[in-house]
């Protein structure tokens, strides 16, 4: 496997994955710039305004992530914002912007670790795969309730789908960098 088939996982942070869409889980805003309230009991705040897509509705996902493969296929989902927050573990996220087409941008493919108390909002057309490195990883998900349904359709009888689409790509292997390694 050459070079170009390595991906390099980098640390999640709001800079690096805003042309992906938005990281989620920064800190409790003391100056009161985002809507928030904070006492000796209990502290919460705004973190995103999470956006469907004209006519869908919001659906709270639980995913179980096992995949420890190397990343063959991108998915996207066109319409609809897509969050991820892991709960037991860490996750390797890896996203691609579109090109003009539509089609996923290789040379914009980047992966992300994403540690349990933080989490990604991608934008509609941002191509991803999820993998893990321990054996299971439970994540809460919100997504289109639809772009769900079809999918599931998509995936079991192969109905063809129009929210989302598969592609795949050349094979690239993660590699952790760091400290993370």
């Amino acid at each position: 496997m050459s070079d170009t088939d390595l991906l390099h996982i980098e640390a999640l942070s709001a800079a690096a994955f805003t042309p992906y869409g938005w990281m989620l889980g920064a800190p409790f805003d003391p100056e009161g710039n985002i809507p928030g309230f904070t006492n000796a009991a209990t502290d919460f705040w705004q973190t995103h305004l999470f956006d469907p897509g004209t006519g869908g509705r919001t659906e709270v996902l639980w995913v179980n992530y096992r995949s420890q493969a190397e990343i063959a296929m991108l998915e996207v989902h066109r319409l609809t914002q897509q969050a991820i927050v892991p709960l037991t573990g860490s996750v390797i996220h890896v996203v691609a912007t579109s090109l003009a087409d539509g089609e996923p941008d290789l040379s914009s493919l980047k992966a992300f670790r994403i540690d349990p108390g933080q989490g990604i909002c991608m934008r509609p057309g941002c191509w991803h795969a999820s993998r893990v490195e321990s054996a299971e990883v439970t994540c809460l998900m919100l997504t289109r309730s639809s772009t769900t349904r079809e999918l599931i359709d998509h995936m079991t009888g192969g109905i063809p789908a129009e929210e989302s689409a598969l592609r795949p790509i050349m094979p690239k292997r993660r590699v952790a960098t760091g400290k993370q390694q």
